[in-house]
């Protein structure tokens, strides 16, 4: 088992109320300090100029899909509107002409 494997054990144990010797204490403690490191780490790193330039690029080319998406979905909306004005219209013409003509 490696040592990540263990802290995990022993996290896990731990977490569950299960009591640990001495010995695995400090093995926990010792792999919460390491996975404390490692997140400081990553966390204090900064993202390098060239992968935030191309992750802006990213972000801007899905808004500008958006904002085509948004337009298209708005024509759509319009069109349908439309189509449903010229429905009722031809509902009511139909139903006059059935009123008007002779049984």
């Amino acid at each position: 088992m490696n040592s990540d494997d263990l802290g995990q054990d022993l996290h896990d144990r731990a977490t569950r109320g299960e009591q640990l010797s001495p010995e695995n204490q400090m093995q926990l403690d010792a792999w919460y300090a390491a996975q404390d490191r490692a997140e400081m780490e990553t966390l204090s790193g900064t993202m390098p100029v060239r992968d935030a330039a191309i992750l802006q690029t990213q972000v801007d080319a899905a808004m500008e899909q958006l904002t085509t998406l948004s337009r298209r979905i708005q024509k759509t909306a319009a069109e349908n509107a439309a189509l449903r004005r010229e429905i009722n219209i031809l509902r009511r013409r139909l139903a006059a002409q059935v009123v008007l003509q002779p049984a």
